[in-house]
């Protein structure tokens, strides 16, 4: 990795220079940005390819319906479910956790969600959108949380822990970052008081989101293009 600067910025090359000696490979900060944009550079390829494609197509409207009834951007929780399972229903995790979105039956059952039988695939999506929403508006309603960041917090409780959650975004405080923010700053606490895992985990999260965002407006600018030509 290199910076380029312009020659009459002696400001900029000072901070960029500060920068370099405390935030770099083997510091706290330094290994979660290396982790973060270097760790895997294959993700674009494998988001939609092969057997997940078609279990993509086969899960996606039940995704946008419950999406669009907890006001969730329907992207973002097509992203979790790839993370989670890569939208296999079949998929038993050794803790328990069920289906496309992962969800303890523990959990389900829990009187903030009650939804019955995750085994099916309708049930278990609703069940994972339904919780990941209470934790939402349950821990993280704060307005000087950005809509986001709520998200993003809700993601991190939702394989982690609303407790451990609480623990990073304490820490993140106390370190001197802001703990309404997660890029950079409650993932940081995470790392120290949890393990990286969950910040691993919300990261993975956001590249699946950005990577979708891409595809569908691709897909919206050829509907467009072939809605243009003349018939």
């Amino acid at each position: 990795i290199a910076w380029a600067i312009r020659k009459n910025s002696p400001g900029l090359m000072k901070s960029v220079t500060a920068f370099g000696k405390t935030v770099k490979k083997g510091s706290l900060l330094g290994n979660i940005l290396l982790k973060r944009y270097l760790g895997n550079t294959q993700w674009l390829n494998n988001a939609l390819s092969g057997k997940d494609r078609k279990r993509y197509e086969e899960t996606i409207e039940i995704i946008k319906r419950y999406a669009g009834q907890y006001e969730f951007d329907w992207l973002v929780i097509a992203a979790q479910a790839y993370q989670e399972s890569r939208f296999d229903q079949s998929k038993r995790s050794s803790a328990g956790a069920v289906g496309v979105m992962q969800i303890l039956p523990s959990t389900a059952a829990d009187k903030s969600v009650g939804i019955p039988d995750i085994s099916k695939l309708d049930n278990n999506v609703h069940a994972g959108v339904k919780y990941l929403n209470w934790l939402r508006q349950t821990y993280y309603t704060n307005e000087t949380i950005s809509p986001l960041d709520r998200v993003l917090f809700s993601f991190a409780a939702y394989n982690a822990g609303p407790g451990n959650m609480k623990r990073a975004r304490r820490h993140a405080k106390k370190m001197g970052f802001d703990p309404n923010r997660w890029f950079g700053n409650v993932e940081i606490g995470m790392y120290r008081v949890v393990s990286g895992e969950p910040a691993s985990y919300v990261r993975n999260v956001y590249k699946y989101y950005v990577t979708y965002q891409g595809l569908e407006k691709s897909r919206q600018a050829r509907e467009k293009a072939l809605e243009a030509q003349p018939q």
